[in-house]
């Protein structure tokens, strides 16, 4: 394994390969700073082996803990990776690997050798894709399998938006309706049992959270509760703002084009003191999307899955 580039190193890698739609959405200085202070994790896990032993004694028990750790390796001449062992939603069950840091933009030609970097390094934990991040559109890569994407906007451009009367937020200030809000997340996972992998409602410790940060917002529709909408304040990309967490109406609530106003009235509710809406949606959640897309956020990126088995 290679020496570990310093934080800011990673941050300029990372910068580089953003989407250009995104350049003065921020400062760069401020958006090297945020990016350094995501890859300092990455960083870490490549070197602490005390969090390594936790992720092995959680994830791989039995097993040496350097497998827990990230690697930094050559994959070709002029391309660099960080490697890092993952799970989805912390479930032993549904491994992968995921290229948390190139050190220039990929492209096609790089997937297969990517791919064996990661087998070579956590084959032996069988995960099941590699999962890699790229500002280009996903018809750009197009025998790897769908993933999130990232649709953003600047919210002074959102703000904008025209709202149909009668629907509005409301500040929450408490969780009544969060069964309801479980039942619209199930009646979707029947119809599309892959929902269930690509987005999950909070549970109500994390959502209180959300609520007492004054993030969390009551959908009304002519008064009536139709659903939640929670944003965090948080940086994404190295874009300083706010993320949707959490965007879903009732069963009731649906059908009536209502999903498009959504990141207007989140826009407008939100603190000045954020730049950016960011959120992530899953290629496959084409409703979503479209919803996102009309409110105008666009696609910044996104991850791809390449499988491994």
């Amino acid at each position: 394994m290679q020496e570990i580039p310093d934080p800011m190193t990673l941050a300029r890698f990372t910068l580089a390969q953003q989407h250009p739609l995104t350049v003065g959405w921020a400062d760069e200085q401020v958006r090297l700073a945020e990016l350094a202070r995501d890859h300092e994790d990455d960083v870490m896990l490549s070197t602490d082996r005390k969090v390594a032993r936790l992720r092995r004694d959680r994830f791989a028990p039995g097993r040496p803990i350097e497998v827990m750790l990230n690697r930094w390796l050559a994959v070709s001449d002029d391309l660099d990776v960080m490697l890092s062992m993952r799970y989805e939603g912390g479930d032993r069950s549904l491994p992968f690997v995921d290229a948390s840091v190139l050190s220039r933009a990929v492209t096609p030609a790089d997937l297969a050798p990517l791919a064996d970097a990661a087998r070579s390094c956590f084959g032996e934990l069988r995960p099941d894709y590699l999962r890699v991040w790229s500002a280009e559109p996903p018809e750009r890569f197009p025998e790897a399998g769908p993933d999130k994407r990232f649709l953003a906007a600047p919210l002074r451009d959102l703000r904008s938006g025209p709202v149909p009367d009668g629907l509005r937020f409301r500040i929450a200030t408490d969780l009544e309706h969060y069964a309801e809000a479980k039942a619209a997340y199930d009646a979707v996972d029947a119809r599309h049992p892959r929902h269930r992998r690509q987005a999950a409602l909070q549970d109500q410790q994390d959502l209180a959270e959300t609520m007492a940060a004054g993030l969390l917002f009551d959908v009304l529709a002519d008064d009536r509760w139709i659903g939640y909408v929670a944003a965090t304040a948080t940086s994404k990309l190295g874009l300083p703002g706010f993320t949707v967490h959490e965007l879903i109406l009732t069963e009731s609530g649906r059908g009536a084009g209502r999903g498009r106003y959504l990141s207007t009235l989140l826009a407008r509710a939100l603190p000045d003191s954020g730049e950016v809406l960011i959120g992530t949606i899953h290629l496959s959640n084409t409703g979503a999307q479209r919803a996102a897309r009309a409110a105008g956020r666009h696609d910044v990126g996104g991850w791809f899955a390449v499988p491994l088995n």
